[in-house]
């Protein structure tokens, strides 16, 4: 009988050595944000250096495998692969570096500007901390030189002196990660002033810091007669007791001007303002949020974008408004005026007075002179001291003209689908079909009076009938004139972004 044969036992293969690349990388990783959270190094100057330099990892990790490849070979074993968590963190790795480039190269000062962000430690102390210092500059002012200032970042204040000297008093606020850095950003922020043929400039130089943040508040005094130019992109302007011309160009934030004897030019992008007491004329312009305008002895020129409200007291001279939804001109304003983005209401104004919009409840009490009026989609109320030419246009809502009892005029007036009422029996009123009309004359006659509208009715009252309403809630009411049902407006999409 044979012998059995026997099968030697198979050799076992050595296994592969595990990697070290992936934990190289966490290590080193691991490493510089010990050192971050220990204060070793500064948060903003390790992202720096990651967005610049984190390829290197990836070389790092490249050499090391490569080596381990070589070694694998002269062991005669099967390299390491990388593996599914060596994988996961190379996906990881190069998108976090990636998105650390592209992070870095945005302009940051740009960003906080157009998302109005105030730095400080309790908002968002992940900028760093919040230094504050104090400066003063004194030297003396030209005779006849005008003063330019320029501030990026901080409020402009602006008041008379009794001598001929110019002060700034500067208070600075400095975003850095410690306080070292906070004084070489203060350092290289220093405030400039330079003389150049009558002209001299102040500049807060908040950007000295490059993208660190610096934000520089300014109380500046001067002498009374020189002119004031100011350009603030991000910081409140007021300017006081000028008697040369003031220039402010601005951005989102509140100006104020009071007490000018010169004229007043504001350039405004998404700001509000103030101004009162003006000697002379006043402009404006840009995207404007809200205005209020008073006591000024010059002309008045509106022209842009107003977003919420516009509010005028006691103009001496011409006003003229534009905007892409609404035009006005008038003489003078001794009186109010408010306009929103739904109601346009003013009492004592003078014409010739002329005005275009549209959705707007319109509503002129004190009126004298000439009147060109178009209207839609708006009820438009006129009470007439003084009538002059009268030109008046509306659709798709009421018009509602008062008079004096004893007024002189001649009446055209005409509607479709509506009605013509009048407290004056003089006219004589055609109903042909859907339209109605309305003419005659008052008086000796006057000015002419042409009234026409679409879709609303026509009403002319007497102003004395008015003055004998009682006040009172509980003293016995007139009773109501028969008017038409209000035809129903036509729908429209709200505009609220503009006047």
């Amino acid at each position: 009988m044979a012998s059995p044969t026997m099968v030697p036992p198979p050799v076992a293969q050595p296994r592969p050595r595990r990697s070290l690349a992936g934990p190289l990388v966490l290590i080193i990783l691991g490493v510089i944000f010990l050192l971050g959270t220990m204060g070793v190094l500064h948060w903003d100057s390790l992202a720096r250096v990651f967005a610049r330099f984190w390829p290197l990892l990836l070389i790092l990790w490249g050499a090391v495998k490569f080596l381990e490849y070589r070694q694998a070979e002269k062991d005669g074993v099967r390299p390491a692969g990388i593996g599914a968590g060596g994988i996961f963190l190379l996906i990881f790795l190069i998108a976090l570096g990636l998105t650390a480039t592209q992070t870095a190269r945005l302009n940051w000062g740009a960003i906080r500007d157009e998302m109005d962000i105030n730095i400080d430690d309790s908002n968002f102390p992940m900028f760093g901390h919040t230094y504050n210092f104090d400066d003063r500059l004194e030297q003396d002012f030209p005779a006849g030189s005008s003063l330019q200032i320029t501030n990026d970042r901080g409020a402009v204040t602006v008041n008379s002196s009794d001598d001929n000297k110019i002060r700034v008093v500067l208070r600075k606020r400095v975003n850095a990660e410690n306080e070292q850095d906070s004084e070489k950003y203060n350092t290289g922020t220093k405030p400039q002033i330079t003389v150049n043929d009558h002209i001299l400039t102040l500049n807060a130089n908040t950007r000295g810091a490059g993208d660190h943040w610096v934000t520089s508040d300014l109380e500046v005094s001067l002498p009374r007669k020189a002119s004031v130019t100011i350009n603030a992109r991000k910081g409140d302007v007021s300017v006081m007791g000028r008697d040369g011309d003031v220039q402010i160009t601005n951005q989102k934030s509140d100006v104020n001007v009071t007490d000018i004897n010169g004229k007043v030019d504001l350039s405004l992008q998404r700001s509000s303002a103030h101004v009162s007491q003006v000697s002379s004329d006043v402009n404006v312009d840009g995207h404007i949020n809200d205005i209020s305008i008073d006591d000024v002895k010059g002309t008045l020129r509106l022209n842009g974008e107003f977003v919420e409200t516009l509010k005028l007291s006691k103009i001496a001279k011409p006003v003229s408004f534009k905007t892409s939804r609404t035009e006005m001109e008038f003489a003078k304003l001794d009186g109010d005026l408010d306009l929103d983005s739904g109601d346009l209401r003013a009492t004592n104004i003078t014409g010739p007075v002329r005005l275009s919009t549209r959705s707007k409840d319109i509503v002129l009490d004190g009126v004298v002179g000439d009147v060109r009026l178009k209207d839609e989609n708006g009820a438009v109320e006129l009470h007439v001291t003084k009538p002059g030419s009268m030109q008046v246009e509306n659709r798709n809502g009421d018009i509602q003209i008062f008079l004096p009892d004893k007024a002189a005029f001649h009446l055209d007036a005409r509607t479709r689908d509506g009605e013509v009422q009048s407290d004056f029996e003089q006219f004589q009123v055609n109903n042909s079909g859907n339209e109605t009309t309305a003419t005659g004359t008052i008086g000796n006659g006057g000015p002419q009076l042409v009234v026409t509208n679409e879709h609303g009715t026509i009403e002319l009252r007497k102003r004395a009938a008015v003055a004998m309403t009682p006040p009172s809630d509980e003293s016995p009411k007139a009773p109501p004139s028969k008017t038409a049902p209000k035809a129903p407006r036509a729908p429209e999409t709200p505009d609220v972004t503009e006047n």
